[in-house]
């Protein structure tokens, strides 16, 4: 069941002449394609003379690697390389994750393979390549591995104490960055406060279960010196560079391709040190390797996310004004920050984004992001913005408690009004226009809120518990260079687009801003078709291959519409604008006389067709000689773009989740969840609600379900997928999506980004929606996931 309702705030006549698909929901390009089984990810590719790489991860948190002996692995059939840390460093230089602006922030270097030390139960040691997967399986049983257990650092609230061993000797302590934000006066908003309500919160960590695991096959060409690099992956030019510099050849002598790619959700955006593992390998061999991860190994070898403890407090006025919000953020990465976008952004974004969407003036933030024995955590979808997010609103429904005021009334007093932007946030975040008063007024209406408010309070008479819980958000879109590229990493900013007329009339266009299953391919055709005067099925659009597509960014920071979008609309302009010259030429008029509408040209004022495309394609390419002499058809066009005019695109929504809580079991039943969104210009309004709604679930799969259990020897216990919960179709509620659209003024497309705004509000609306139901018995829960055990705890029944 879903609710959609869509306001248009921006007209598209300057964009395109017939704005038959922005705006609209055609069917997707390749969901045909996919649904009957066709598509192609890396472990479907096949290369002559491919080798497969198994590799011996460390099944402890923390050791000294005495001894590998591999020789009787080495003997077993089809085996054809046996390699440890040292033999892959002399080909694969070390890597350190830092960023220029993140101050004081430091790692260890890493490599490709454990050197001395393992650093994590999961980090890889050892690989074995042969000829068949199974093969090196049968052989990874045959190696045989010495080790010497070391201390683990597994308690991220010990980590920096004098009596915990140091991960690293060489960098001092287990401190990789610490950040302090003071507006001032906070201290005194404190002091004049009628209410002061304070709490620790606490975030388990979780990983992404991506439909495909991380997987690629390189290989390696010693006659030519050329790479390619088949890969499951967001950003296939910043592993181009990243492979380019760490094996010291050139850049235009890598190719990085990736085809169908089965979900990423931020997993698929990072450098893993068994990437450059089965680069090396390949080297080594001089013939393809492949390595796909299996499901297991994933757990341990794929980056977590979300490991935060946050002591937190705010400041209320009885009339409901809030004055001040204080946060001390703890946060534990594992051994190493991962390359190249490094472990302490998460934690850096959670201090710009508690508070963000009020209008307050008064906030003060500590962060401290320490190493530890555990698997690396890094961006994972929202970044930093569900757990700002739950801090944040789970405070706002504490002092709304403590007032008595209503949860919907005390954010209706507090929101930056609508009217008062471009402004700052109280962090120092630029916002450029959001619209919070209208997401909530829509909101209130969307979910029908005093009559939700008047059936809980007749249930609750039944003794029938059940919560409606609110959350505002805000959440980062279209990055420009102040994200990565200020702090010297090599990661693109902007992106680009090629548009060509083929002879036949269709348009082709090479975006580097790839398809992850999102649907940026769909959008892609129909921003180009729009812009070019074609139908949708004239246009082919090609992602993936940094031998191809203008070099980007690739699929990060809910950026795909924004940026890609907009290089796309650049580029089907520009060739637009082409054609028609081409068009003028051959009809003998001039270009202002005549347009280009749904694949003909035509009279501008009568639209009488005058030629169709493809005409003007044939005689283009081929009849030259029916041309001026002085003039030369150009009917391939790149553009570029990149946002400047803000560090960040913020969008913006509310969201609402009704559960039932039964107190005598702990289990929490989710009925119904809403979520207003303004995402700027909806190009593909189904696509953009099933987008919000996946992001949902995945959100809600870290609020109920999802965790990393570890033990106290920094095992991970239960790294599997029977063990491991997911969210599963039967558990979630009915999900209504709406819509404000306030176009970006940074773009002519005026898209923002709507990939991860589900997930940031999620977990905070489904938490106020707990403790809701929970207030008659004065009881809360504040750490994530919520199960039963912890309601159960509130309630102290356990």
């Amino acid at each position: 069941m879903s609710t959609v309702v869509h306001t248009q705030d921006a007209p598209l006549h300057d964009l395109t002449q017939d704005p038959r698909y922005i705006g609209h929901s055609p069917e997707r390009p390749s969901a045909r394609r996919l649904v009957q089984g066709q598509g192609c990810y890396v472990d479907d590719i096949e290369l002559p003379r491919m080798a497969h790489v198994v590799y011996w991860r460390s099944p402890v948190a923390h050791c000294r690697i005495t001894r590998i002996q591999g020789d009787f692995a080495r003997r077993m059939p089809g085996v054809l390389l046996v390699a440890d840390g040292p033999m892959l460093a002399k080909i694969c230089k070390p890597w350190v994750a830092t960023l220029g602006h993140l101050a004081n922030m430091k790692s260890a270097p890493q490599y490709p393979l454990a050197m001395e030390r393992a650093h994590w139960q999961g980090e890889p040691v050892v690989a074995i390549v042969a000829e068949t997967r199974a093969q090196a399986e049968d052989a990874l049983q045959y190696l045989q591995v010495e080790w010497e257990l070391l201390p683990a650092v597994v308690n991220m609230e010990t980590a920096l104490d004098p009596s915990t061993p140091v991960i690293h000797p060489e960098l001092g302590d287990n401190l990789c960055f610490t950040r302090s934000l003071d507006t001032g006066g906070v201290d005194e908003a404190f002091a004049q406060a009628d209410q002061v309500v304070n709490t620790t919160f606490e975030f388990g960590r979780h990983t992404g279960v991506t439909l495909e695991p991380r997987c690629q096959i390189a290989d390696w060409r010693t006659a030519e010196q050329q790479l390619t690099v088949y890969h499951s992956q967001q950003a296939p030019h910043m592993m181009q560079d990243l492979y380019a510099r760490q094996f010291s050849i050139p850049e235009s002598s890598v190719r990085v391709i990736c085809k169908d790619v089965g979900g990423s959700f931020g997993i698929k955006v990072h450098a893993y040190p068994d990437d450059f593992a089965t680069v090396a390998l390949s080297m080594m061999l001089g013939r393809p390797v492949k390595f796909v991860a299996d499901r297991m190994e994933s757990f341990t070898s794929d980056i977590h996310a979300r490991h935060h403890r946050i002591d937190a407090r705010i400041a209320v006025r009885n009339n409901g004004e809030i004055l001040a919000f204080e946060i001390d953020d703890l946060t534990g990465i594992g051994p190493f920050s991962m390359f190249p976008r490094t472990s302490a952004i998460e934690g850096n974004q959670v201090v710009n984004l508690v508070g963000g969407p009020y209008k307050h003036q008064h906030y003060r933030a500590k962060l401290n992001v320490v190493f530890q024995n555990k698997t690396p955590t890094c961006q994972y979808r929202g970044v930093g913005h569900p757990i700002a997010c739950a801090v944040t609103e789970g405070l706002v429904d504490m002092a709304a408690r403590a007032i008595a005021m209503d949860p919907l009334e005390i954010r209706r007093r507090n929101v930056i009004p609508d009217d008062a932007y471009p402004c700052s946030g109280i962090s120092g975040i630029k916002l450029e226009g959001l619209s919070h008063q209208a997401c909530l007024d829509k909101l209130e209406g969307l979910m029908n809120y005093s009559a939700l408010r008047a059936e809980q309070a007749a249930l609750r008479e039944q003794g029938i518990y059940r919560g409606i819980g609110i959350a505002a958000l805000i959440e980062l879109t279209n990055p420009s260079a102040a994200f990565y590229g200020v702090g010297g990493a090599r990661i693109a900013s902007q992106d680009g687009a090629t548009a060509r007329l083929d002879p036949n009339g269709g348009v082709t266009v090479m975006v580097s801003v790839g398809e992850q299953g999102q649907g940026n391919d769909a959008i892609y055709t129909q921003i180009a078709a729009d812009a070019v005067g074609v139908d949708m099925a004239q246009v082919r659009v090609v992602t993936g291959d940094t031998e191809v597509t203008p070099y980007g960014g690739g699929t990060w920071a809910s950026r795909g519409a924004g940026i890609g979008g907009e290089a796309v609309l650049l580029a089907g302009q520009a060739l637009r604008a082409n054609i028609l010259k081409v068009a003028a030429v051959i009809l003998k008029r001039e270009v202002s006389e005549i347009e280009l509408h749904r694949g003909q040209v035509v009279d501008a004022l009568t639209r009488e067709v005058l030629t169709p495309l493809t005409e003007v394609g044939r005689i283009a390419y081929f009849r030259s000689d029916l041309l001026p002499n002085d003039f030369t058809p150009e009917l391939s066009v790149t553009r570029h773009y990149a946002q400047r005019d803000y560090p960040f695109i913020f969008t913006n929504g509310m969201q609402a989740s009704y559960v039932e809580v039964d107190p005598d079991t702990g289990f929490v039943k989710l009925l119904q969840h809403w979520a207003v969104e303004d995402c700027g210009r909806v190009i593909n309004p189904r696509l953009v609600d099933e987008q919000i709604r996946g992001a949902i679930v995945q959100g809600i799969g870290g609020a109920m379900l999802e965790e990393c259990l570890y033990d106290d020897q920094g095992l991970m216990l239960n790294a599997n997928m029977a063990d491991y919960l997911v969210p599963m179709c039967s558990e979630m509620p009915d999900i209504h999506v709406a819509h404000v659209q306030t176009p970006t003024k940074s773009s002519q497309l005026g898209a923002k980004g709507a990939g991860e705004a589900g997930t940031a509000g999620a977990p905070a609306a489904v938490m106020n929606a707990i403790n809701d139901a929970l207030a008659p018995f004065k009881a809360q829960v504040v750490s994530q996931p919520f199960t039963p055990e912890k309601v159960l705890k509130a309630l102290g029944k356990v």
